[in-house]
């Protein structure tokens, strides 16, 4: 393993340094308009450090909001993300499983189906989901939010390239101490599959944590509104008057959940995209 040294470490650290306060630099004068008051935003110069309206503005836009308290908006939006992800990878981790380990005819065509799906964006088939979605009954409801986007043919793929990896000789000595092949399923490819699914859980729930089409039109009661939604019809239009502290506070409490998954996640997650457990 060759290590940098001298000049060319110190050079390459500062190029991240300085990355990562461009990125950050936004955030942190979001953070800092959500702890300000109105008058000290709009007036220039926009202060570049906190203020003392912290607990006050978040908790206006926790409890009160705009149009429906951010609590609300935030416990939708987990729903539905946790519900997306889980969702996506129970029955992708179950399709791929039975594509690889499953003899049955044309099964190789029924991959290709599923995979092929990918070239069909999610505009160019919400009318007819729409349709289905409202004649079940399911408008404005969290089975309306969830179910229509829990099939993935990526995360299918993925499970289907890493199980044709998995030695056979696993589930011929499965097949010969008399596991099924449910059985085999959860207590060998299950366990084997934990940082793919981790690091999968990562990108299927930011995913839904930033879905705004398909909330939006499927949902009309203001208290199933996403964060996302929230955030949107916080901004003013025309003549209406903003509160930007309480738009600013809302937008970093809309980034504290997907923050949370990466950081909590970050080691599983990167071993799934980059290693495998065999």
């Amino acid at each position: 393993m060759v290590e940098k040294r001298g000049a060319g470490l110190w050079l390459t650290h500062l190029i991240m340094i300085a990355g990562v306060l461009v990125i950050f630099f936004p955030i942190w004068l979001a953070f800092v308009a959500s702890t300000v008051t109105q008058a000290e935003i709009i007036r220039p110069p926009m202060p570049v450090w906190p203020g003392d309206q912290f607990l006050t503005n978040y908790r206006n836009a926790l409890v009160s909001g705009v149009n429906v308290p951010v609590a609300t908006m935030l416990l939708n939006s987990l729903i539905m993300a946790v519900g997306i992800a889980v969702g996506k990878i129970v029955i992708s981790l179950l399709s791929a499983f039975a594509i690889v380990y499953f003899r049955f005819p044309a099964r190789t065509l029924f991959f290709w189906l599923i995979f092929i799906t990918l070239m069909l964006p999610v505009e160019v088939r919400i009318v007819p989901t729409y349709e289905v979605v409202a004649g079940f009954g399911m408008l404005n409801s969290y089975s309306g939010l969830i179910l229509p986007l829990i099939a993935s043919a990526t995360a299918t793929f993925l499970f289907r390239q890493f199980f044709l990896t998995i030695p056979d000789e696993l589930a011929e000595a499965a097949r010969v101490d008399g596991a099924g092949p449910m059985r085999f399923f959860w207590d060998i490819v299950v366990p084997m599959s934990r940082t793919n699914v981790a690091a999968l859980f990562v990108i299927l729930f930011i995913y839904g944590w930033n879905q705004y089409l398909w909330p939006l039109l499927i949902t009309t009661d203001p208290e199933m509104n996403t964060i996302v939604m929230g955030i949107k019809q916080m901004f003013p239009s025309g003549d209406d008057f903003a509160h930007w502290p309480t738009i600013m506070a809302t937008s970093i409490l809309a980034m504290i959940p997907p923050v949370i998954v990466v950081v909590s996640m970050q080691k599983l997650f990167v071993r799934g995209l980059v290693d495998s457990e065999k």
